[in-house]
């Protein structure tokens, strides 16, 4: 009897773990994101760590980000593996809807505006996200 409600509550854990890992980033990490704007299609978040911070598991569905300074970090996704990134300002890139916890790894502030797509087809997924490279902007410089 024991190890039957030993395993139902090992499960019951489990399934509590996934549950949390996939949440809202504003809701579980208000520090670091907040809403600029939102409609029925978009919503677009104002994105700042510090210095070596670092976020909670949270989700996103489909979305694109504009990094508006150079960042060095690294994913952990759900199931433990991590992925550094390394971006200059002005990169963009798509990332695909998923799950991860971002870390700052250096000494400036890391700023960053997603946006976030809605609809059928930008439900987030149980699955980690896997950020696309970045894209380099070819606009010229403004003087």
């Amino acid at each position: 009897m024991r190890a039957r409600l030993a395993l139902y509550v090992a499960a019951v854990c489990l399934c509590s773990a996934t549950i949390l890992s996939a949440q809202d980033a504003v809701k579980v990490d208000p520090k670091h994101y907040s809403v600029v704007s939102e409609n029925d299609q978009v919503r677009i978040l104002k994105v700042h760590y510090g210095p070596h911070e670092k976020s909670v598991m949270h989700s996103h569905p489909n979305t694109v980000a504009v990094f508006l300074t150079d960042a060095n970090g690294t994913f952990t996704f759900p199931d433990g593996k991590k992925q550094d990134f390394a971006v200059k300002a002005g990169d963009s890139q798509y990332s695909p809807a998923g799950a991860h916890l971002p870390e700052n790894t250096t000494d400036k502030g890391m700023d960053v505006i997603v946006i976030e797509l809605k609809g059928k087809t930008a439900k987030a997924a149980a699955k980690p996200a896997t950020p696309a490279k970045p894209a380099k902007t070819d606009a010229p410089a403004k003087k």
